[in-house]
């Protein structure tokens, strides 16, 4: 048992002399590569954000000014690492050899998500959309929110998160109507109605509305078609994305009144029947 016991005191103490041995002969290492590291972190997050407010004044579009400020520090913490692996005296050759191999056989796991990182460099490269645009693609159709390598945040006038992988955007067809929506509405007025009134009377309603809706392409008015009941009018409005259902429906009741209040009848649906051979009295 004392034997037992000796050993372990002699493995703990050769253990004790091998750490303190260590901190001894590479302290002065250690503590340069930790302020190395400090510093260099300090640098690249504030270099980093000089980056990103120079380009902000610059008008620069902010989904490229991000990406290219994350860049900027990735490189200088990546230089940072290197002079801190050096200063403790390990060679970085053997570790790049190292991290090439693992980072063929991971990319080969995660083509998926290399895939995302590869579509979302080319939408910030090419910017088919910005944050703000309203686009439409795989059937959804929202306000863009964030632009990220590896997705697209949209949202909606309900708050509603859609997260659309890029991969699924690069290579389909992108409806981009910026900050706007376009809203189709149909009305129907009776045959013995002024059409001309009736148009000139949607858009003064329409225009009684100011900057709310979209003036530049101003609203469109006009005669859609000539249905069984009536004449039907067309009306087309482009709508902030944030507020689209707030003001279309606004803007149905205005134009519902404004018909109203000048006699214009909106008629219901009818039929004419005839028949053939009538009945004897």
């Amino acid at each position: 048992m004392d034997e037992a016991m000796q050993l372990d005191l002699t493995q703990v103490q050769e253990i004790y002399n091998l750490v303190v041995g260590f901190f001894v002969n590479y302290s002065f290492q250690i503590i340069g590569a930790l302020i190395i590291l400090l510093l260099g972190l300090w640098v690249a997050g504030k270099v980093s954000n000089w980056a990103l407010a120079l380009m902000q004044r610059q008008n620069l579009d902010i989904t490229l000014s991000r990406f290219i400020a994350s860049c900027i520090k990735i490189l200088i913490l990546a230089m940072v690492a290197v002079v801190a692996l050096g200063k403790l005296g390990i060679s970085v050759t053997p570790l790049l050899a190292m991290i090439g191999a693992v980072g063929l056989g991971a990319g080969l796991a995660v083509q998926g998500l290399l895939s995302n990182y590869s579509a979302g460099l080319t939408i910030v490269l090419s910017r088919p959309y910005v944050v703000g645009d309203t686009i439409s693609v795989q059937g959804v159709t929202g306000l863009v929110k964030e632009v990220h390598l590896a997705h697209t945040l949209l949202t909606n006038e309900d708050g509603v998160e859609i997260s659309i992988p890029n991969k699924h955007i690069i290579g389909e067809i992108i409806h981009n109507s910026h900050a706007n929506t376009l809203a189709e509405v149909s009305i129907d007025i009776a045959y013995s109605a002024d059409p001309q009134q009736a148009c000139d009377l949607l858009k003064a309603t329409l225009s009684g509305f100011g900057e709310e809706i979209c003036q530049d392409p101003a609203p469109q008015v006009g005669i859609e078609a000539f249905g069984d009941s009536g004449i039907t009018l067309g009306v087309r409005i482009w709508l902030p994305t944030e507020r689209y259902y707030d003001l279309l429906y606004r803007a149905n009741l205005a134009m519902f009144n404004a018909l109203k209040a000048e006699g214009i009848e909106i008629p219901f649906p009818q039929r004419e029947v005839r028949l053939l051979n009538p009945p004897a009295a």
